[in-house]
């Protein structure tokens, strides 16, 4: 079988004519290919056929497709009642219900109908594709083929490789997906493949910060969204994927890696759950979508006043750019010499040490350093433009110290959010995890540094991939972070993977 990818002439069978299934045969339509389109349920398949043309009918109307295109389009999709109708089909589809014993049937029946070079792929987002390719006498052609909801939208495609699945096999569905005007990659069979796994702790951190009383859902969800860069925060993201499968797929992962404590369930989504606040589709979750109902604002520090100068000790690292930002204000900078190391030094303003998290409390960061009046600001995006900034103050700080750095940050252009003294804070804890659970994953050979940061990016939107993050934060801080972390919760869930940890030894890169 040729490692390219499949010529446009070659028949596309989709079995399930629901909205993933309609929506991966609309995307191979849109490439030329001829689509069969297949569902028990009758009539399904004219209805997905009927949808595709709407859609299409739609891009044309808003000028991102000409009318021709979409013409053409809706010509190739053919719905059918019999599989047998479909048996030069080329590459099968299958979009069906996640359950095992059913789409092995499937397959079972689509081996013995098709040619024998026919790939059979898997749209699996939860099983393993070493499972599904087990009874049948040649496992070697089947593998997964994992789009994203919607699947005519998101660019990501993971290719996903079981114990069996041939290479070539592999190496022609990425070539397909690409051509197809997808972002594929290539994923080992493992619960949860790359973006499942990989994005666990993305809910998993601001669920148990919130579950401390750090802050309400709302500055939550601001501070990763404003100051991290995330395209939508965890709580109002978890609304709207709906608590009910968010739920499930937490739940999934983490009984398919025997109770692994990183991807521990909440109890926070579990009641949630039982009471039906399902999220935006059940009118309610962590928020009220009752017509009329606001939307709750983030907590934000009122305004205070601003010291005239502060100065700066040492290094700041990657937020060296509140220092610009600060003197653009018209706050004086002193720059005085400090601890040595990358990021090791702080700011000191009316009183007070500003310095960035390290997975401590500022309280026992305060009591460790002997330095009552500390405020711990959080990781963000870009120091030189973020709206927004997460703090955290010891509790043996003055209302005096922390009143002149909120002032003195708020005159330099941010918003300030006080985050209860968190270890960790929000956005350091989430970047760590999400860094480690990647570095365990190439570690585990589930994919590529490249093929999972990449996937993060498009699977997900994040704002960077989790090791490019790491790279740039400096995976050193990160695992003093997981470490710090660790000792306060006396917690495996934030065991540093082994890989992180040589980066961190060596002062290596993920990405060179």
């Amino acid at each position: 079988m040729s490692k390219g990818a499949l010529s446009p002439d070659v028949k596309v069978l989709v079995v399930g004519a629901g909205a993933m299934g309609s929506g991966i045969a609309q995307v191979a339509a849109l490439a030329g290919h001829p689509v069969c389109l297949y569902d028990t349920r009758a009539g399904a398949a004219e209805q997905g056929a009927a949808g595709i043309a709407a859609a299409l009918d739609k891009l044309a109307a808003k000028g991102r497709l000409s009318a021709e295109a979409a013409q053409a389009a809706v010509a190739r999709v053919q719905p059918v009642v019999q599989l047998a109708e479909a048996r030069d089909a080329g590459l099968v589809v299958e979009a069906i219900v996640e359950q095992l014993d059913i789409k092995r049937a499937l397959f079972a029946e689509l081996e013995s109908l098709l040619a024998e070079d026919a790939i059979l792929a898997s749209n699996t987002s939860s099983l393993s594709i070493t499972a599904l390719a087990a009874p049948l006498s040649r496992p070697e052609r089947v593998a997964g083929l994992h789009f994203f909801n919607p699947a005519p939208v998101m660019k990501l495609v993971e290719i996903v490789s079981g114990l069996a699945t041939g290479p070539a096999v592999a190496d022609t569905l990425h070539a397909t997906a690409r051509t197809w005007g997808k972002v594929a990659v290539h994923a080992k069979s493992t619960p949860g493949f790359i973006v499942n796994r990989v994005a666990r702790p993305y809910y998993a951190e601001a669920l148990r910060v919130l579950g401390e009383g750090a802050a309400d859902a709302a500055t939550l969800d601001a501070v990763l969204r404003e100051a991290c860069g995330f395209p939508m925060g965890p709580f109002e993201l978890m609304d709207l994927i709906g608590h009910d499968v968010n739920f499930a797929v937490t739940s999934s992962v983490f009984d398919a890696y025997f109770q692994d404590k990183r991807f521990t369930p909440s109890l926070i989504q579990q009641e949630l759950v039982l009471a039906g606040r399902l999220g935006r589709k059940s009118g309610r979750g962590f928020y009220d979508y009752a017509p009329g109902v606001e939307r709750p604002l983030p907590a934000t520090e009122p305004v205070q006043a601003a010291e005239r100068s502060v100065a700066v000790v040492g290094d700041l690292g990657v937020a060296a750019a509140l220092i610009a930002r600060l003197e653009a204000a018209g706050v004086a900078v002193q720059r005085r010499h400090g601890q040595e190391g990358h990021g090791a030094g702080w700011l000191e303003i009316g009183g007070a040490r500003l310095a960035l998290s390290d997975g401590r409390t500022a309280t026992r960061r305060a009591a460790e350093e002997g330095v009552p009046n500390l405020v711990l600001f959080d990781v963000c995006l870009d120091y030189a433009a973020t709206p927004r900034l997460a703090l955290a103050m010891a509790d043996q700080c003055g209302q005096g110290a922390w009143r002149a750095v909120v002032g003195t940050l708020q005159a330099a252009g941010m918003a300030v959010s006080r985050l209860d003294d968190v270890a960790g804070l929000l956005g350091l804890r989430t970047v760590a995890m999400l860094a480690n659970e990647a570095a365990d994953a190439v570690l585990a050979g589930i994919g590529s540094a490249a093929d999972i940061d990449t996937a993060m990016r498009y699977g997900t939107n994040y704002p960077k991939g989790p090791l490019a993050w790491a790279d740039e934060l400096g995976v050193g801080l990160l695992t003093r972070a997981l470490g710090h972390l660790g000792a306060h919760y006396f917690d495996t869930r934030y065991r540093i993977s082994p890989l992180l940890q040589r980066k961190a030894l060596t002062g290596a890169r993920f990405h060179e």
